[in-house]
């Protein structure tokens, strides 16, 4: 009777086990990001583990971010440009605590009246099963201060008032976009008078789109006027056709006479252009009269990837430096040295765990603005965890970047110092201070290409 039993229970979960497999196997096929927007949608992060250290030694020193399994601190190798925080004991990147709730993707701005305070913004990690909670995303947001080595909040952080968006664009795979409500991969960064944030959310072009508003209105900022073209209200930001089904990291920058462009895309070729108030493209996209300069510093320079698991992220907004420093009184910005600054990503996807390796871009400040320089190695932010016996390291995404001083807002100088903030492993957040200069030293100049 038991061998009979055991023979109809082997034939009922021989199909259960077969089904499981092929499902897996079709999961694993899908493009990357789908699998990262649905397990965010789900409140499960690609790439989170137990909440486990494998050097209890490091523990003590630095308390993990969020909670994911942290491999060895090993130093990285050569193959990395190593940059060090300007601030903390250790040298360490620090961490960014948004009080009891959890958050990644973070955002840091200088308060603008307080000189020990800055902003903080940041998507909420929301386990959205057992809140019931649907495809609904949240950006949170506070005032901080360090505390020894942690930039923390000072009281509760509250969730920001962006307002969803619907669209009924997704189809296919991505038919369960359609559901989304709130916004996305948030950032917050100054232009050269004032904060904005750009954000992804349901589009009326495409599937999911790219919209912006002025960050006053979203926070307790210190009383300003808005004039028309403040972007007021979320607005969405068009670019020139082909629309791709989900659009996402474009950036913002200025040109020498402060006139607002939108980055699109920076991979496999550039594309960007001249906005007005509305978010509508104007002219053309201006990226063609760069291309032939641009490919062949790009062939130098760009990360070769592998046919599959491999892509380049735009990833941060952008800032203005002046290649000298603030400090020198010979030194006079211009065209000859100064520059727009932004961060892309090498990103590959093996053994189920995403990696991001960042490196710095540089552009000209005038039409048609060609690349300048790139670097040649990619950033590693001190404190970082590697594991070589598991070839593997913590999953950082350089999310945005802002100019540490207070009173700096778009431009500032090669001695100043910058904040990169980053997720660590879609559960936590940190930063690192560290000077312009070192940041971008070993760059590559695209005329060398």
């Amino acid at each position: 009777m038991i061998v009979r039993d055991l023979k109809r229970l082997v034939l009922l979960l021989c199909p259960v086990v077969a089904l499981l497999f092929v499902t897996v196997g079709l999961w694993h096929t899908q493009p990357d990001y789908l699998r990262g927007r649905v397990g965010e949608f789900l409140g499960r992060p690609l790439g989170s583990g137990p909440a486990t250290t494998d050097n209890e030694e490091d523990k003590k020193q630095k308390p993990d971010v969020g909670s994911y399994d942290r491999p060895n601190p090993l130093a990285p190798t050569a193959a990395w440009h190593r940059i060090f925080s300007a601030s903390t004991t250790d040298k360490k990147y620090f961490e960014i605590k948004f009080g009891h709730v959890p958050v990644f993707n973070p955002n840091i701005l200088p308060h603008p009246t307080q000189n020990d305070t800055w902003m903080l913004m940041g998507q909420k990690w929301t386990d959205h099963q057992a809140e019931g909670k649907g495809f609904i995303a949240l950006e949170t947001g506070c005032d901080a201060k360090f505390s020894g080595d942690i930039l923390t909040c000072v009281g509760e952080p509250k969730p920001l008032p962006i307002e969803p968006t619907t669209g009924d664009k997704c189809t296919g795979k991505y038919t369960p976009l359609n559901l989304n409500q709130g916004p996305h991969d948030a950032r917050a960064f100054y232009g050269p008078t004032k904060p904005y944030t750009i954000y992804g959310s349901n589009s009326a072009f495409t599937c999911f789109g790219q919209w912006i508003q002025d960050f006053r209105t979203l926070v307790d900022w210190p009383a300003e006027p808005l004039v028309e073209d403040d972007f007021e209200y979320g607005t969405e930001l068009q670019r020139p056709p082909p629309y791709g089904i989900l659009e996402k990291n474009f950036f913002a920058f200025w040109d020498k006479d402060d006139n607002m462009y939108i980055h699109y895309d920076m991979y496999p070729s550039r594309s960007f252009g001249a906005v007005d108030g509305k978010g509508a493209v104007i002219g053309s996209d201006l990226a063609p009269k760069a291309a032939s300069y641009d490919k062949k510093c790009m062939a130098r320079y760009m990360p070769k990837l592998a046919p599959e698991l491999e892509s380049i992220h735009q990833a941060t907004n952008s800032l203005k430096v002046t290649l000298c420093q603030r400090s020198d009184e010979n030194c006079k910005p211009d065209d000859s040295n100064t520059f727009i600054m932004t961060i892309i990503q090498h990103k590959t996807y093996y053994s189920w765990h995403s990696e991001y390796e960042p490196y710095v871009v540089l552009f000209h400040q005038r039409a048609p603005f060609e690349m300048y320089a790139m670097s040649k190695k990619p950033i590693w932010i001190h404190g970082r965890g590697r594991d070589e016996g598991r070839r593997r390291t913590d999953m950082f995404y350089v999310t945005s970047m802002a100019w540490k001083e207070h009173g700096n807002k778009y431009h500032a100088y090669s001695d100043d110092v910058v904040f990169l903030a980053f997720g660590v492993e879609d559960k936590g957040a940190g930063g690192v201070d560290v000077r312009a200069g070192e940041l971008l030293k070993g760059l590559g100049r695209c005329s060398e290409a």
